[in-house]
């Protein structure tokens, strides 16, 4: 018998010190009692035998224990993939629901686009995520890639400050440069607003939202500019790239309390009383 024989009943040939035969003749599982043969139907063999190898449940119990670490090991190596591409920033990796203070307002929104994600694909539909200096719009925008890498989709989150540097520096690769950008299925533009106004960066700027609304996969963008600055643009360029901006997404108003504010305070506070606590000894 040849090696691929032999291998087709390998589990009926090895057993396990507490395995043993029944009255039936076939070999049973020590563990779960189970038979680990079963006969061919009268008459019939194979390769001479009048058996064939049957799994066990103590079998199928470690067979299915094995294949379920095998595929988180291959979810977390997909995981890291995910984000070491997606993420300019190694902070926003810790930018979680899991991790949420629960202070935003809105957060509950966050939760509803990764929950619709694949209507919120087939439509085309992002968030414009407006509001006031430190009130967890990125966090917000973070926590909605994170979960979707969670679910093994490609997102990209990154600013526009970071966009013009990559293009400043391989001139000759913008339109492929560009094209990588869209071909993520959920952009992520951070800090909208506060690259450079130059009649470039501008050009840049537009070249990229314009890109993502021609590639029809959703958008999502944070800003401290207010709905107001978006739908009165100061000029003709800054219009269009406002317009593309505000039909591919819905604006969500973040009102949460200054983060950055209430952590600078915080810090404060802990420096004071450390402070105190010297000056006592």
């Amino acid at each position: 018998m040849c090696d691929y024989d032999n291998a087709i009943f390998r589990l009926a040939t090895e057993t396990e010190p507490e395995d043993y035969t029944g009255e039936d003749g076939l070999l049973y599982c020590g563990n779960c009692r189970q038979p680990k043969e079963a006969y061919f139907a009268e008459g019939k063999t194979l390769f001479g035998r009048d058996r064939y190898p049957k799994e066990c449940d103590f079998q199928r119990k470690q067979r299915e224990e094995r294949e379920a670490a095998d595929r988180e090991q291959k979810h977390r190596e997909e995981l890291e993939r995910l984000k070491r591409k997606g993420f300019t920033d190694p902070a926003m990796r810790e930018w979680t629901f899991g991790n949420d203070n629960g202070k935003c307002p809105q957060m509950h929104k966050a939760y509803a686009y990764v929950e619709c994600w694949e209507e919120m694909k087939a439509t085309n539909t992002g968030y414009l995520l407006w509001g006031m200096v430190g009130t967890g719009k990125s966090y917000f925008a973070g926590c909605i890639a994170n979960a979707l890498m969670e679910k093994e989709v490609s997102v990209c989150m990154t600013n526009f400050a970071a966009i013009l540097n990559d293009l400043a520096a391989s001139f000759k690769d913008r339109n492929e440069y560009i094209a990588r950008l869209c071909s993520f299925p959920l952009l992520v533009l951070d800090d909208f607003g506060m690259e450079r106004g130059t009649e470039y960066g501008l050009e840049q700027v537009y070249n990229v939202v314009d890109s993502r609304y021609r590639s029809g996969k959703p958008l999502i963008v944070t800003t401290n500019l207010t709905l107001e600055e978006l739908q009165n643009p100061e000029d003709t360029a800054h219009a269009r790239i406002y317009d593309r901006i505000t039909e591919m997404c819905t604006p969500v108003r973040i009102t949460g309390e200054n983060f950055r504010k209430a952590t600078a305070q915080e810090k404060m506070e802990q420096l004071k009383t450390l402070l105190n606590r010297k000056e006592s000894l």
